[in-house]
Formats: C-alpha cells, sequence, structure tokens
C-alpha cells in the first residue's frame, strides 16, 4: 500500500498550485531551453543541451513526486473539536523539565514539517512522542543526544 501524507487543507492548495505551475509554466520554459540548445549544434559536445535535459529529468522527477503525494493525501481536520489530547493540527506549548525552557510547536504530517518555523512532523521522535498525551503530563523523548522529559503546558486545535 502507497504511503499517506497527512497534509492540512493550506498545504494541499500549495501543492496544487505548485503542480500547475510546473506543468504549465516551466516545463514549457525547459522545453525552449532544450529548443535553444539544439540549435548549437553537435548534441555529442554540448553541455547547454546537457543541462538543459537534466533540467527535464528534474522536473518530471518534482512534477511526478507533487502528483504522488496529492494521489495519496490524506486531509487533516483541524475543524476538530479538541479532546484536549494531543494530535495532527494541534498546537503545543511545553517545557523542558531540567532547563524550565519554554517552547511552541506545531504538530504537522510530513510534508508541512520545518523545524525552524517549529511546525513538527507527527513522524519525528518527538511528535511521535507527544501525540495522545494530555496537558499536564510529563513525555519523555527519545534524542540523540538521550532522552529528555517534557511537561505539556497547553494544547490548542
Amino acid at each position: 500500500m502507497a504511503k499517506e501524507y497527512k497534509i492540512s487543507t493550506l498545504r494541499l492548495k500549495e501543492l496544487e498550485q505548485e503542480l500547475f505551475y510546473l506543468k504549465t509554466t516551466r516545463e514549457k520554459e525547459v522545453a525552449e531551453q532544450i529548443k535553444e540548445a539544439r540549435s548549437f549544434g553537435d548534441l555529442s559536445e554540448n553541455s547547454e543541451y546537457d543541462e538543459a535535459k537534466n533540467e527535464q529529468a528534474k522536473l518530471y522527477g518534482r512534477i511526478a513526486e507533487v502528483e504522488n503525494i496529492l494521489a495519496h493525501a490524506v486531509i487533516i481536520d483541524e475543524t476538530e473539536q479538541s479532546s484536549g489530547k494531543i494530535g495532527l493540527g494541534c498546537t503545543i506549548k511545553v517545557e523542558d523539565v531540567e532547563t524550565g525552557d519554554e517552547e511552541v510547536y506545531a504538530i504537522v504530517g510530513s510534508q508541512e514539517a520545518n523545524p525552524m518555523e517549529c511546525r513538527i512532523s507527527d513522524d519525528s521522535p518527538f511528535g511521535r512522542a507527544m501525540i495522545g498525551h494530555a496537558i499536564g503530563d510529563i513525555v519523555e523523548v527519545e534524542a540523540p543526544v538521550g532522552s529528555l522529559k517534557y511537561k505539556v503546558l497547553s494544547v490548542e486545535k
């Protein structure tokens, strides 16, 4: 069975727009690059042609990847009433038990994860450990530096 990609409706729209751009505008640009490179003559020693063909291969690879994601997308229901438990689409505030540092994270699907923006995948060790816990719980997360403990301070849908 194919892998399911958990994404929000916003990310779904972004992917649909990207696919439309890749199949229309970008595909025409790459075809024009190939056409122009062919006009330079001998293809066996034509680096512009090789570069344009490589760009075309990357383009078709990205188109296939986006189509696969869209075909196997599972939309996260962000309107669902919060049960007080951490799940996909939740924003959580946690406190590091050792240091007392507080952090806010959004738990999202793997296609939307961006640790630099505190958007953590449900497939990550932190995300997996947090799923299903509620306010007040102490959650142990296995990390490369060892075991870390976090206290859940708030859960918002």
